[in-house]
């Protein structure tokens, strides 16, 4: 069974740099066809797509949103985990961020999930002086 477990600081900064790992246990981040999300919550609103890396290490990220210019998504293959930057981040970046094992389809050059099959818990990040 596929774990997924999310960790980071979680009081930033506003101007500072957002630095979030999701550590995979359970299987490999490159060997299956699926891909590895980002996706946030803010207080009080819906759940944000924020972009994803697949299994060969392509990256998509959400078309349209205030954060894709900040936003970076890698992979340590060597340590199976994916990793979010999100960079002068502002207090609208206070979140819960969660990464989540995706499925879904390209078209055009871009990435539209169609479901989210395993979910880490959630690391909540403040973004405050």
């Amino acid at each position: 069974q596929v774990q997924l477990q999310e960790s980071g600081p979680g009081l930033v900064k506003p101007s500072q740099t957002l630095s979030l790992t999701c550590t995979v246990s359970g299987g490999s981040i490159t060997t299956d066809y699926y891909s590895w999300s980002w996706i946030r919550q803010p207080p009080g609103k819906g759940l944000e797509w924020m972009g994803l890396i697949t299994y060969d290490g392509s990256t998509y990220y959400t078309p349209s949103s205030s954060y894709k210019s900040r936003t970076t998504i890698s992979r340590d293959t060597s340590k199976n985990q994916i990793s979010l930057q999100v960079n002068s981040v502002t207090p609208e970046d206070t979140a819960v961020y969660y990464c989540a094992r995706t499925g879904g389809t390209v078209y055009r050059g871009t990435y539209s999930p169609t479901y989210f099959i395993s979910w880490g818990r959630g690391t909540r990040v403040t973004v405050s002086s």
